[in-house]
């Protein structure tokens, strides 16, 4: 849809001044320690103030474990190394023999724990890989992410060393908790050191490892509940001022993190600025908040406000918009645009309307980035912002990596100011600010449920393929049709009824799309299939018999599950369009 004259007002207002000061000042500050992430979230609250916005600032006890210090000995020889947050704190050692195992090189950043992916049949059974690497360190390329490192942990690695693709050595996270635990997380805390290395040593750790060499790990890690700062605007709208809109991201960042994610930072602060010097042209609110907690609490600090308020976002919030990592060096490309399905067109239209010639791809969002939210159910779409195009990467032969507009730059030191872009900042806040009008102004939620019931019917033909014909999955696809044939009378509903039905669909459409775990709680940090109750239909036929007939039960249970969700969902329709 072409940007209207009121749109345009605001996409006006917007400009570089008290973005790029934000982006300057972080680039001279560390935010990764608690004292300095406060610091931090005091200057970002400075800057809210001189504009005249109010701010709320929450400060929750959150649970963190940062990383100080790591290495790897072998043969002698101190190879340099960092911890992921959360890895167990060694500081005396753990000297075991290594044992290299062959990574997939196109799953090295995946958070899947299917261990055809991320191995790409390169280890035999389970049995076997327990026997291979029972006792023993693993090396192996890749990030010490939560699904290896979990996995590591359950075949009896006594440690993992990640050797990084790159002659830098990335900083990350290995628990699969998602935010601060609770007592049903606690037994998944990682018990084993994790650390990364670099390409080059890590070549050299891994033939020692062929020549059944040993090494020692050690990691200094701390690991506490510690207070921490969350600020919060709330732009209130003229009409329906309990509805609002969410807008977030982390502050908190690995050294001084210009492009992860002092630009996202800045981003929201000028959307914040221009929204309230404009609110008297809001209908709905729209509220906008600062993490920290995300790189040394896997997104601890929006779990907590996920928790706090979860009510709140429950009955009022229309969804929720991730911010991270745009206005980065050469991020030209939206090819790899997250959405979930319902949110795509929106998503794509903004980008499109500021950037008409942009390559645009919308694809599912890993379990990853501050979306807390999935189990109450909100939707969403970005994540990472603006990316390089895929040849201009190749050409400057980089990897791929999980921000930064592709600039391997993310998650280390070389983070700096030279990451960040002024006018493809200026852009990317522009897409964003014009997202967030699309829903606080528009008359009709602009979500696709249709579209939803397409990504549903693709995925239950794509198990059921791959099921070979063990897995009956016709009453899934009887659901799926009868919300189909509501939803095609919803456009005559009255537009209050409307709207509280498209958002009363995603309370019960994004938790059967994305979760396992109760609405409320958090799923692991690993990535979860689409309609995961469902997706044990595709591994049957590669299950032994000992396994083959309590998958059944699984499959039952799940389809269950999701045929209930999808009948409520249609009565929903029905009672807003009388039906």
């Amino acid at each position: 849809m072409p940007i209207t004259a009121d749109e345009q007002g605001f996409l006006d207002a917007v400009t570089l001044d008290a973005p790029w000061d934000l982006v300057t000042t972080f680039a001279g500050m560390h935010r990764w320690k608690p004292d300095d992430v406060n610091k931090a979230a005091a200057v970002i609250v400075d800057r809210l103030r001189r504009h005249g916005i109010p701010v709320e600032v929450h400060q929750p006890e959150i649970c963190l474990s940062i990383p100080h210090d790591a290495s790897v000995t072998a043969n002698g020889v101190r190879y340099r190394a960092k911890p992921p947050s959360s890895a167990l704190h060694v500081p005396e050692g753990r000297t075991a023999k290594l044992v290299k195992l062959k990574a997939n090189p196109k799953a090295l950043r995946s958070y899947s724990r299917d261990i055809g992916l991320l191995f790409g049949g390169s280890i035999g059974s389970v049995e076997e890989v327990r026997r291979k690497i029972g006792g023993c360190i693993v090396v192996m390329e890749g990030f010490g992410n939560p699904a290896l490192t979990s996995l590591i942990e359950e075949w009896g690695g006594v440690g993992l060393i990640a050797v990084n693709p790159g002659i830098d050595i990335h900083w990350g996270t290995c628990t699969t908790i998602w935010g601060s635990p609770d007592l049903h997380d606690l037994p998944r805390k990682p018990k084993i050191p994790v650390v990364a290395v670099n390409n080059p040593d890590g070549q050299a750790l891994m033939a020692l490892a062929e020549a059944g060499g040993e090494a020692t790990i050690r990691t200094v890690m701390e690991e506490g509940w510690f207070p921490q700062s969350i600020p919060v605007v709330t732009i209130p709208g003229t009409e329906d001022q309990q509805k609002f809109v969410l807008l977030h991201g982390h502050y908190d960042s690995w050294e001084v993190g210009v492009g992860d994610n002092a630009t996202g930072d800045a981003t929201m602060l000028e959307i914040a600025r221009v929204l309230w010097a404009k609110r008297g042209s809001l209908k709905r609110s729209v509220r906008i908040a600062w993490w920290p907690g995300h790189s040394t609490g896997r997104y601890a600090g929006s779990t907590w406000f996920t928790d706090a308020f979860a009510q709140d976002l429950d009955e009022n919030c229309l969804a929720q918009i991730n911010c991270d990592s745009p206005g980065c060096r050469w991020a030209t490309s939206y090819h790899q645009t997250r959405a979930f399905t319902e949110s795509a067109a929106l998503a794509a239209g903004a980008i499109r309307d500021v950037v008409p010639d942009a390559d645009i791809k919308c694809i599912r969002p890993p379990q990853a980035g501050d979306y807390s939210f999935n189990n109450i159910g909100l939707p969403s779409f970005f994540m990472l912002s603006s990316t390089m195009p895929e040849a201009l990467r190749r050409e400057k032969n980089y990897y791929d990596v999980s921000g930064c507009g592709a600039n391997i730059a993310w998650h280390t030191e070389n983070d700096t100011l030279e990451i960040a872009d002024r006018d493809i900042l200026l852009v990317d806040m522009k897409i964003y600010l014009l997202s967030v009008l699309r829903i606080a102004n528009a008359e009709v939620l602009p979500f696709d449920w249709s579209a939803t019931c397409d990504e549903f019917d693709a995925t239950i033909a794509q198990y059921e393929g791959a099921s070979k014909g063990m897995a009956d999955l016709s009453p899934a696809k009887a659901a799926v049709a009868g919300l189909r044939e509501a939803l095609a009378g919803l456009g005559g509903a009255p537009i209050a009824a409307r709207n509280a039905a498209v958002q009363d669909l995603s309370r019960i459409l994004v938790p059967i799309n994305y979760t396992r775990e109760a609405r409320f709680a958090h799923d692991p940090a690993y990535t979860v299939p689409p309609l995961p109750t469902l997706a044990v239909a595709a591994e049957l036929p590669a299950l032994d018999a000992a396994l083959a007939k309590p998958a059944m039960v699984e499959l039952m249970r799940g389809q269950n599950r999701f045929v209930a969700a999808l009948r409520a969902a249609t009565r929903r329709v029905h009672q807003a369009t009388g039906a």
